[in-house]
């Protein structure tokens, strides 16, 4: 039996997560798998993990990938042994490698308008590039629930969105009137049925097509940093925090279940004050 496919189909219709995310782990899984030559997974031990992951560590694989195919290992193990399919859960055995956080990757406010401006509104696709944007940075979506709004989940009058968001949580955000225009442009333009965002097939656009618009709008932008979606969605969270949004709040509207996930970004707002500081104190300026 594929308990790996099993295993991913758990992951996408009972768990809810990303074709994104599932691509990753049918990718660490598959290296797993190939580096044991199929070795039965009832017989799996602690010494085939960790001569897999020794060899991670001899191609010089960084700690954060390392640490992500650990994970991946330990999810399936757990949902192997969840089902009863092995009884002695060695993956549960190994410890994922401490990694340092890294600042998230944001935009300030100046690079962030020549990318809200770049796309061209007298053409339809960028009445289309411009909303995407737009709303990634004016709701803070992850691309994934970006892809998936339906034009059932949107109230107009309110101007806010009911998400779908990890492990099937369902939370609202908002977006303002530079994102109302543009919707209202984009939804003459274009005439949706079911998906806000189509394709030129009328279909629901794919997260691969969002990661490409983004993309070349920051190249066509000339924005010096590179930048995804999730770069706009770290972008809203550092803005509304340097604007006096509570942490919480932020959190809530982000979908993070954890508020310890939020607090990356108030080392972003503390770097930035020091930033001022070392500037603008006569006593830190260097000499």
């Amino acid at each position: 039996m594929d308990y790996t496919k099993q295993f991913l189909n758990y992951l996408k219709y009972e768990m809810g997560l990303s074709d994104h995310t599932i691509k990753n782990y049918s990718i660490d899984l598959r290296e797993f798998i190939e580096f044991t030559n199929n070795k039965n997974i009832k017989k799996i031990n602690i010494d085939d993990i960790r001569s897999f992951l020794k060899q991670l560590y001899t191609l010089k694989y960084s700690t954060r990938s390392i640490s992500r195919k650990i994970s991946s290992l330990k999810s399936y193990f757990n949902y192997l042994e969840s089902e009863e399919i092995i009884k002695n859960n060695q993956a549960s055995l190994i410890s994922n490698p401490k990694i340092e956080k890294s600042l998230p990757n944001y935009l300030n406010y100046k690079d962030l308008e020549k990318l809200l401006n770049a796309p061209d509104l007298t053409k339809k696709q960028g009445i289309k590039d411009a909303l995407i944007l737009e709303m990634l940075y004016s709701s803070g979506l992850r691309v994934s629930e970006l892809v998936n709004i339906k034009l059932k989940d949107i109230n107009f009058n309110e101007k806010k969105i009911l998400i779908l968001g990890k492990g099937n949580k369902e939370r609202y955000v908002y977006y303002g009137n530079p994102c109302e225009k543009l919707l209202n442009m984009y939804l003459e333009k274009f005439k949706p049925k079911e998906y806000l965002f189509i394709n030129n097939k009328n279909n629901k656009i794919n997260e691969r097509t969002i990661r490409k618009i983004v993309s070349d709008m920051a190249k066509k932008a000339e924005v010096p940093v590179h930048v995804t979606p999730h770069t706009l969605r770290h972008t809203y969270a550092t803005h509304m925090l340097n604007e006096g949004a509570d942490l919480k709040s932020v959190g809530d509207l982000l979908g993070h279940e954890n508020l310890s996930t939020t607090q990356i970004y108030t080392h972003v707002s503390n770097e930035r004050l020091r930033n001022v500081f070392l500037k603008a104190h006569p006593r830190a300026k260097k000499n």
